[in-house]
């Protein structure tokens, strides 16, 4: 028995060490735990928040999905993940309030449950864009399934900015004044308030306006801004009757340099010059919004405009089937030209997050406030020669700069990353 006591001794004298190296690991890592008080940390990146009068070096940490701090030089151990934007550009998540994604398999409904609506999130992740609005292809008949079957199963948030046309824009069905409803649309709405931000006229053509006098009825029975795409017309309809006598204080004009041509009047008049009263309207709360599209802009229209005062509001693209394979091509290319001609980086973010968050009433969205949702876009702007087209093969602007996304972060979850920027080097000894 004497020689077992120096080895009961022994092990005790182990197990008590381990327990203490235990002890002690376990506290260093509630320490760590303690010390990372960010799920993610964008370091070194320069950012751009206008609501907040941000625009430098800063870093931005989230947690649990929202912003928990924007500064300078928050310690990297303090994060669980850190992403090195040096050398990029920071904002809130882009926002692109004209595009058409209630798409569908009835190849006679256009973009309405259509073949040339898009599936969001393959094209609006990987260009920046966290929140974007549908634009005109449901109306009160058919938006429950438009939620159902979009809102409600993608990553991308998705509004509505609900047609006047009860069948949305489905083709013919939008001629159809009897079936332009503003009661009906009006009670949808309010019906389903956090997913409809206003109400939109696209494509009816006729000298004719009732159809814009019940739009802007269910804007006033709902509360909400109304959006309108003309049509066509012989006389064309005045611009200046819709913007200063029809329109409220924060109704949207879209595809602002477009027309021209077509049974539209656009932003030229007849003698090449701007048209007087279009920063008169800017002025009283008319929003001129891009809606690129497929063929709904100009650079005749566009240069002389922007060098006459008359920028847009908000930038958008209107997406759908055939302008993203035209001279549209991504939010990124459209913000890409106002930048080349000549609004400033800081302008093009404005009206690419902050204004139109604004635009559609959800001002919680596109800042970095501490507190706010974590959608954010890590950018580039690349530097060289980049051709910049209005259509395949028509009208081509060069430019020096072109803005790249990155990274796009939803809900405080990565959801693109172009160059891997928030991995890991692989490393194959692992």
């Amino acid at each position: 028995m004497i020689f077992f006591k120096p080895i009961t001794s022994c092990v005790a004298a182990v197990a008590f060490k381990r327990i203490m190296l235990s002890g002690l690991t376990l506290l260093c890592s509630v320490l760590m735990l303690h010390a990372q008080q960010y799920d993610m940390l964008i370091k070194g990146g320069h950012v751009i928040d206008p609501k907040n009068n941000i625009d430098g070096i800063m870093d931005v940490g989230v947690k649990d999905g929202h912003i928990l701090r924007v500064a300078k030089d928050i310690p990297a151990a303090e994060s669980v993940k850190v992403v090195d934007a040096k050398g990029l550009y920071v904002s809130p998540g882009f926002i692109d309030i004209h595009g058409h994604y209630f798409h569908g398999t009835n190849p006679h409904t256009e973009y309405s449950n259509g073949f040339n609506a898009l599936n969001p999130d393959q094209f609006t992740l990987p260009a920046g864009v966290t929140t974007a609005v549908e634009t005109g292809g449901s109306g009160w008949r058919n938006f429950v399934q438009f939620k159902e079957q979009v809102i409600d199963r993608v990553q991308t948030r998705i509004f509505a900015i609900l047609n006047i046309v009860g069948h949305g824009m489905s083709g013919v069905h939008e001629q159809n004044i009897e079936d332009m409803n503003p009661k009906m649309a009006a009670l949808v709405a309010r019906q389903y308030r956090k997913d409809i931000v206003g109400f939109k006229l696209a494509h009816y053509n006729g000298h004719d306006w009732t159809p814009v006098d019940r739009l802007i009825e269910a804007g006033k029975l709902a509360e909400l801004p109304v959006m309108v795409d003309f049509g066509s017309a012989n006389p064309p309809l005045s611009l200046e009757t819709l913007f200063m006598e029809k329109f409220r204080p924060g109704d949207i004009y879209t595809h602002i340099y477009g027309g021209g041509s077509g049974g539209r009047q656009g932003v030229l008049d007849e003698n090449g010059n701007v048209r007087p009263f279009l920063l008169d309207a800017q002025k009283r709360g008319v929003i001129f919004d891009v809606g690129h599209g497929g063929a709904s802009f100009s650079y005749a229209n566009a240069v002389p405009a922007l060098a006459a005062g008359v920028k847009p509001n908000t930038i958008s693209t209107d997406a759908h089937g055939r302008s993203v394979l035209s001279g549209m091509k991504s939010m990124t290319n459209v913000m890409s030209k106002f930048l080349n001609m000549g609004m400033t980086l800081n302008e093009v973010i404005t009206a690419s997050t902050w204004k139109p968050a604004n635009v559609i009433h959800h001002p919680e969205l596109g800042h970095l406030s501490e507190g706010a949702v974590a959608d954010i876009t890590v950018f580039n702007v690349l530097e060289g020669d980049f051709g910049f087209a209005e259509r395949t093969g028509i009208n081509k602007m060069m430019g020096k700069y072109k803005i790249e996304a990155e990274m796009t972060v939803k809900d405080g979850k990565i959801v693109w990353d172009l160059n891997g920027i928030s991995a890991p080097l692989w490393d194959a000894s692992n």
